[in-house]
């Protein structure tokens, strides 16, 4: 599928930004604060440096092969059936994703606003919301995130800026945490919410200056991970370690806690919630893109519309697959680690061997590119 160079650097940057911020945004600090206690902000942060492992990696390949996503030079440097493998874990792996992705969405809009509507109804509307969306080409689907990012990410700066005011220092020591020992584990969970990132590799192929893809990527996650940061050092300042490992979504409850100057409004969950719904959307949008645009490549199609409805009833299924809240927790968990093979460590493999055997995609051209 061929589309003309037209992505500039910034709006590389804005689909960073606006995928990378989503689902996450709401549980991350229990997951940080379990790991390490007050040492929840050094675990994002080290979380984050290990995201970026792998988003360096992607974009460096990109950069070395500027008119092919990942599914294309993969063939290329490993040979067409181990690159069938790796495809087909990046597909198969960014489709639970999604999946996981709208029953988290459902869960939250049942469990605080829709107390009475059927969770299957909630996840439908959202993969049906991802799925026209994702019929659209790339140079829609950029325009897309530009539009929201101002949505998502203004409104989760002021509500961070804002409940700062409630915060207690000590709650923060010692910086490294009361038990060390987690730290690793809490590492590897924080980087797996910030996989999103991945859809980088569509994006490089697309940009007017490939070359300066580095540079979107240091912006990207740099202005999300800031964002992650600064909401687990928020919760953990206003609420303290222990009450944080109790709230299953310490975000929304820092929301809670949160008013306007002059008790314009006395809580900003309610807003909170509208702006993390645009969030889930761009985050389950991009996931979902990348999955069908990534099967319709690897089986030389010139059109991923096809899939856009054929996989919708496979994801729907796995994503009513977990009991509970609970257990979609644990296997998101799960999923996001065993997720981070993919995201960092094949596209390693594949520089590598890149690097090895001398290979280099030809200089890109201002004309159309192959995505």
């Amino acid at each position: 599928m061929e589309y003309p160079r037209q992505i500039t650097v910034i709006q590389a940057t804005s689909v960073l930004i606006s995928t990378i911020v989503g689902v996450g945004v709401l549980p991350l600090p229990l997951f940080a604060v379990r790991a390490a206690d007050t040492g929840a902000p050094l675990v994002t942060l080290l979380g984050i440096l290990l995201a970026f492992t792998g988003l360096w990696t992607v974009t460096k390949l990109g950069m070395r092969f500027p008119n092919q996503s990942i599914i294309g030079y993969s063939e290329r440097v490993l040979g067409r059936w181990p690159a069938w493998i790796g495809s087909s874990l990046i597909i198969g792996f960014f489709g639970v994703l999604t999946s996981l992705a709208a029953r988290e969405f459902g869960e939250v809009v049942i469990t605080s606003v829709l107390r009475k509507t059927p969770l299957e109804v909630t996840v439908i509307v959202m993969l049906l919301l991802a799925t026209l969306s994702a019929r659209n080409n790339l140079t829609t689907f950029v325009y897309i995130h530009q539009f929201y990012l101002p949505l998502i990410l203004f409104p989760g700066i002021l509500i961070v800026a804002l409940s700062l005011k409630n915060a207690e220092e000590t709650n923060l020591l010692p910086l490294a945490g009361n038990e060390p020992t987690g730290m690793l584990a809490g590492i590897v969970t924080v980087a797996a919410l910030l996989q999103g990132s991945f859809v980088h590799t569509i994006i490089i192929p697309a940009m007017r200056r490939p070359e300066k893809a580095m540079k979107a990527s240091l912006w990207g996650l740099g202005i999300a991970g800031g964002l992650y940061l600064s909401i687990v050092t928020a919760a953990v300042a206003v609420f303290g370690p222990e009450e944080t490992k109790l709230l299953l979504w310490p975000t929304l409850e820092l929301a809670k806690t949160t008013t306007l100057p002059g008790n314009i409004l006395e809580r900003l969950d309610a807003a909170f919630l509208a702006v993390w719904v645009t969030a889930v959307f761009t985050t389950l949008f991009s996931s979902y893109y990348l999955t069908i645009r990534a099967v319709a490549r690897l089986l030389r199609l010139r059109d991923h519309k096809l899939f856009s409805f054929f996989i919708m009833p496979f994801l729907f299924v796995l994503a009513m697959l977990p009991d509970n809240i609970i257990h979609m927790y644990r296997i998101v968990e799960g999923v996001g680690r065993i997720g981070l093979v993919v995201t960092i460590l094949y596209p390693m493999l594949l520089l590598v061997v890149a690097k090895i055997r001398g290979q280099r995609g030809e200089k890109h051209e201002s004309g159309p590119s192959e995505s």
